[in-house]
């Protein structure tokens, strides 16, 4: 058994819109220009934070959560990332005390300490009293606080003399070029024109107390040596495998809510995977055995898939020829006869499935789920701006993940309709492969249950 360790920092706020990501984002990018390895994680289910974080950091952003992913997975992640970083940072999920389990619950759950984004635009002294009550509600270890949307040096000062026996670790003024948002979250930052230098002028932007920071302890987690790689622990136990098999996946700016363990979790059970697009009206690839349509923003790129004539005659004679096809969200919505964007203007879709997916103005669905499977539950999340209205009758629900009560237990509370039309599986929820792998193998097999 190895220790390995870093310093570790769980980073977050009393609420969403703090500035976690930017925080997190500017820190990376300026440990990375100090010659700092770094990885990140992610609590909780997302897909578009990450995306902007591993382009902050340079390496893949994987979860962390005591539920979906689970605690021992979590940790052997900490630890394989703690054998070559200097510096791990965990970015979390709305207020530090929200949801079951909360961002404190994985800080506590690794020992690991705690560091506040505090907007202060509107404040001054007030910073303190918010951070002693962050610190001890829970409590946890606070191991100091980053002031964001500082007005001034002066500012700054006020603030760091408000925090008691708590660190300024350090502070960021107002940006004047930020990262752009849209109906669910964060830009891509493929799609954002001089990400690297917004990235840059963030981190240089970022006032680091570097003795403060060289202060703060290594974190340090148990590895067993002969432990196989997180993704792959549950694998070689599946009931069924991919072995052999080719799983091409849609991957481009429709199609871009991917788990980077999920393709993990695909590798590991055998699986030669291909990517093609879509939007670049590529044919899925001659190949394939499966397909795999992630979720992604279909509805702001409409236009262009209607026209792909190559990628919707290859969907088609896939379909026709029975290829297993697993549809999340975004990748669901495409294949439905129509879809009604956000300007009410409609567009024919695939016409794969029945109905129409018509664009909401307000979230319509967001949570933890699982899908209960022959071969045991399989978590994941939902997270969408839109309905679908069909003639289908849904062939399973998803059920929903108490907030309220034991992190181990689900209610049974009626989740996301799971639609199954011959060999396509269609949903709003969001599969985390790794949570079952024999599950997630089951769904790109033919003629599994």
């Amino acid at each position: 058994m190895v220790r390995p360790s870093a310093k570790v920092v769980l980073i977050s706020a009393i609420a969403s819109g703090q500035g976690k990501t930017t925080t997190t984002a500017a820190l990376a990018r300026k440990l990375v220009n100090l010659g700092k390895r770094v990885r990140v994680f992610k609590t909780g289910p997302d897909f578009i934070d990450p995306m902007m974080l591993e382009r902050a950091c340079g390496s893949a952003v994987h979860s962390l959560d005591l539920w979906m992913v689970g605690q021992a997975d979590s940790e052997r992640m900490l630890a394989r990332a703690a054998l070559d970083a200097d510096v791990i940072l965990i970015e979390g999920v709305m207020g530090l005390y929200d949801g079951n389990p909360s961002s404190a619950d994985l800080a506590r759950a690794f020992g690991v300490p705690v560091m506040a984004v505090l907007d202060a635009s509107a404040m001054a002294q007030t910073v303190g009293a918010l951070a002693m009550g962050l610190r001890d509600f829970g409590p946890v270890h606070l191991a100091g606080v980053i002031a964001n949307r500082i007005a001034s040096e002066g500012h700054a000062k006020m603030v760091a003399a408000a925090m008691r026996d708590i660190p300024l670790l350090g502070s960021l003024p107002r940006q004047e070029e930020f990262l752009p948002e849209r109906h669910l979250g964060l830009v891509l930052p493929q799609e954002v024109d001089r990400i690297e230098a917004i990235l840059d002028t963030m981190a240089s932007s970022l006032e680091l107390d570097m003795q403060a920071w060289d202060a703060l302890p290594d974190n340090s987690f148990e590895l067993h040596e002969h432990a196989s790689h997180h993704i792959l622990q549950h694998a070689s136990q599946a009931a069924a495998n991919l072995a052999g098999k080719t799983i091409a996946i849609a991957r481009d700016a429709a199609f871009a809510f991917i788990y980077p363990a999920n393709l993990e979790c695909l590798l590991g059970l055998g699986a030669e995977l291909v990517f093609f697009s879509p939007l670049a009206d590529e044919a899925i690839p001659a190949q394939a055995d499966a397909l795999y349509l992630p979720g992604g923003y279909p509805e702001l790129h409409a236009r262009t898939l209607t026209q792909a004539s190559n990628w919707l005659a290859s969907l088609h004679a896939a379909h026709a020829q029975g290829m297993p096809i697993l549809a999340e969200c975004g990748g669901m919505m495409a294949i439905t006869e129509g879809l009604v964007d956000q300007q009410e203007q409609s567009w024919p879709m695939a016409g794969i499935l029945p109905g129409k997916v018509i664009m909401q103005k307000k979230l319509t669905a967001l949570g933890s789920q699982a899908w209960v499977t022959p071969q045991g539950e399989l978590r994941g999340h939902t997270f969408h701006y839109s309905r679908f209205e069909t003639t289908l009758t849904a062939s399973s629900h998803t059920i929903k993940h108490s907030t309220q009560h034991s992190t181990q237990h689900s209610t049974q509370q009626q989740g996301e309709a799971i639609y199954r039309n011959a060999n396509v599986r269609a949903s709003y929820f969001h599969a985390y492969f790794a949570s079952n792998p024999a599950a997630t193998a089951a769904l790109f097999l033919r003629d599994a249950t």
